[in-house]
């Protein structure tokens, strides 16, 4: 006898079976469907127009509803937006009439099974192998890292493999809408946001999972996205006993990372000066890495990596590049070449990795390190 969950993932199949092959596609990484004739996919960061159609709106809708009835979940006019999950992890994000102008709308962010690892954006030429040490070090130097792009620009990817430096033997707590990250380390707890139920029941949470994550003695926090008042409660944590965390945030430069910030920590409950939280997220983040997509070719590339270091008299943040992409031209067959480069400039925690007995790390990026005098 099939089981309730092979019912579903029948069902789902036959329901989904207009993109059914997009969703087998290796190459394929999003599967967008604006309304039941048009469909369109996300290969190697570029969109492509496909000729796959749904038989009806009608049929695009009960796709959708069946969706939801997988996890549990109503989609309807009360409640036009549906985020759900697939049962291969696939994240699916629905919104149907009227607030959907054009019919129902549907997109499926493929998840991906191979883990990137930091090697892997070497390979690919998206880090430098001096970067790749650097992220290593700081992450052993406990620092709190964000890394900041737009969307589709690799953020979750680029986070979870630089997660893979966190020492094996600590204990890490995982918090995200959607789960996405898979760290390498088996001390690894994962706690995920819920949506309430029709009537306001059940609901968890960024926030919520995470204030409950420092009850269970995490040495690093692992936030997916801020994206609310949980800022604040991640800035505060990060100030007070749990440095070296990590966290995304949608920002096109570090300075817009950190004032969008700056903007969530606002947006908690809790009745804060706007220069407070200015003065926290400034003491709280130390490195922001930044991530850009070229439209040219789709590669999605790290572009800067920058340390913040407090405010300055007049109340801004500061800033200091460490690393700076440098154009190279394109290669033969039009890919857009960018060099990672080290420009001259060195931490304010430079003697940091002797100062912590792991200068033995040292070996590409001698130029931004120096012992003590």
């Amino acid at each position: 006898m099939m089981s309730r969950e092979s019912i579903f993932e029948a069902s789902l199949d036959y329901f989904l079976s207009p993109i059914g092959s997009f969703l087998q596609d290796d190459t394929v990484t999003e599967v967008m469907v604006n309304g039941y004739d048009e469909v369109f996919v996300e290969r190697q960061g570029k969109l492509e127009l496909t000729d796959a159609r749904f038989p009806s709106a009608d049929a695009l809708l009960s796709a959708v509803h069946n969706v939801a009835q997988y996890v549990g979940r109503e989609i309807d006019e009360d409640r036009p937006i549906l985020d759900a999950r697939l049962p291969d992890g696939s994240r699916v994000h629905a919104v149907i009439p009227p607030s959907a102008r054009r019919g129902t709308y549907l997109t499926i962010r493929k998840f991906k099974c191979d883990i990137m690892s930091m090697v892997d954006f070497v390979r690919l030429q998206s880090m430098s192998a001096a970067a790749k040490e650097f992220f290593e070090i700081c992450v052993r130097l406990r620092k709190n890292i964000i890394v900041s792009g737009g969307t589709g620009t690799g953020k979750t990817t680029l986070l979870n493999a630089i997660s893979a430096a966190i020492p094996e033997e600590e204990r890490i707590v995982v918090i995200e809408d959607s789960s996405e990250l898979q760290l390498a380390q088996r001390h690894c707890l994962y706690l995920e946001s819920q949506q309430a139920d029709a009537y306001g029941r059940g609901g968890l949470t960024i926030r919520q999972l995470f204030v409950a994550s420092l009850r269970m003695r995490p040495d690093r926090v692992i936030v997916g996205e801020v994206r609310s008042g949980e800022a604040l409660d991640m800035v505060q944590s990060m100030i007070s006993g749990h440095s070296g965390s990590m966290t995304t945030v949608h920002a096109n430069t570090p300075r817009d990372a950190m004032i969008r910030l700056e903007t969530l920590s606002l947006m908690s409950d809790v009745d804060l000066p706007v220069y407070v939280a200015r003065a926290q997220v400034a003491s709280a983040i130390h490195l922001i890495v930044q991530l850009s997509r070229f439209s040219e070719d789709g590669s999605r590339k790290i572009t800067r990596v920058t340390e913040a270091y407090g405010l300055d008299d007049n109340n801004r943040y500061q800033f200091r590049d460490l690393f700076v992409s440098k154009l190279k031209g394109k290669t033969s067959d039009g890919r857009v070449r960018a060099e990672l480069q080290t420009i001259g400039n060195q931490p304010t925690f430079t003697s940091e990795p002797y100062e912590h007995a792991i200068a033995e790390r040292i070996r590409l990026t001698q130029e931004l390190w120096q012992e003590p005098s």
